[in-house]
């Protein structure tokens, strides 16, 4: 990485009461980087934007903003601005009047104002909707409001705190699309605050998923997916399946375990394991069949179908293996007829190849 363009130096956040909400935080994030703050309410995600916004102070550590301390510099006069959850844009205003209300403020040149209002309002693609007031407009179009108003005074870096939480699953999905492509558009650095995790491995070039206000694992979305550093960022990142296994032996990169429920697997790891780990291997990864499955190397159980849920695209099985492990599948409804093919009490086989599984250690 090049000199990042925010940079969080052993921050903390604690409050009266013993209560700490941020602890001991260091991040770097790259100018023009889509970086992401993922994790569950409560654990600590807002508190961090808001101590780089300035809205809120730390107790210990620094923030660089543009290679600039922070510590003395007002909200106001930081390089950042930020769309809250809420959109807070005016009813009594127009759209135009929305964005261009910063700026006016600010004693910035009439001129300079109306052309800068045009180009932000051109961005978010609501040049159409100038004269409008926001009560005469969608969830997703106010939004983009909020998001025009932020840009038009060009900040180093946007920060945005659950800015699709408010909308519907499709508006949802859609406005994804338009973040991603306006911060390619504008080239500057945004910083997102979610707990949705599709949300963050949609948008985000690199994400830090935060617990109890400390970072679990700073990486890309592929990289979280298909290699979560422990068991935390595992279960929080998309579904999988969570085995419980002692540690047989260790040698070089292989890991002989015996399971819970699926008897001795072979997994690679880097890692210097101990007496016990857990196998994870994600639905997706599982496959079905109701035929015992051939193949050298192949992990297989038989199992029961408990459930089974229809998702147009996808079904998800839960199925019972042996000594009461529940195993959780997804399978790619491939065809006009529909559904994942089992029904609820029939036998089937499960396998997947060990390749396939992560050995989490931690």
């Amino acid at each position: 990485m090049s000199a990042p363009i925010v940079s969080i130096r052993n921050v903390s956040r604690r409050y009266p009461g013993g209560v700490t909400a941020v602890d001991n935080v260091s991040i770097d994030i790259a100018q023009n980087e889509f970086f992401a703050l993922l994790g569950p309410s409560g654990c600590g995600k807002t508190t961090l934007l808001r101590m780089i916004s300035g809205l809120d102070t730390p107790s210990e550590g620094q923030i660089f903003i543009g290679g600039e301390d922070m510590a003395l510099t007002p909200p106001n006069l930081r390089p950042t601005n930020m769309v809250f959850q809420s959109y807070a844009v005016f009813p009594h205003m127009t759209v135009q009047d929305n964005v261009s209300y910063g700026l006016r403020v600010t004693g910035v040149a009439a001129d300079e104002t109306k052309r800068r209002t045009a180009e932000a309002l051109e961005m978010v693609k609501l040049s159409h909707l100038a004269a409008r007031k926001p009560d005469q407009m969608s969830g997703g179009q106010r939004q983009r409001v909020a998001l025009a108003r932020a840009l038009v005074k060009r900040p180093k870096v946007l920060l945005l705190d659950e800015p699709l939480s408010a909308l519907d699953a499709k508006l949802r999905d859609d406005m994804r699309l338009e973040l991603t492509r306006l911060q390619e558009t504008v080239g500057i650095t945004f910083i997102i605050v979610t707990h949705d995790q599709d949300e963050a491995l949609s948008m985000a070039s690199r994400i830090a998923v935060m617990n109890k206000g400390a970072v679990e694992q700073i990486a890309t979305p592929a990289e979280l997916y298909e290699q979560p550093r422990n068991r935390f960022v595992a279960d929080f990142i998309g579904k999988v399946n969570l085995i419980e296994a002692a540690v047989l032996k260790q040698t070089g990169k292989k890991v002989s375990c015996l399971t819970h429920g699926l008897g001795n697997i072979d997994v690679t790891s880097d890692k210097s394991c101990g007496d016990k780990a857990t196998v994870a291997i994600r639905p997706e990864k599982l496959k079905i069949s109701t035929t015992e499955p051939k193949g050298a190397g192949l992990i297989k159980s038989r199992a029961t179908v408990r459930d089974v849920a229809y998702y147009g695209d996808t079904s998800h099985i839960v199925a019972d293996a042996a000594d009461g492990l529940n195993l959780h599948i997804n399978v790619q409804n491939n065809t006009r007829t529909g559904g994942a093919g089992v029904d609820r009490g029939q036998k089937i086989w499960v396998h997947f190849n060990p390749t396939d599984a992560l050995l989490l250690t931690e």
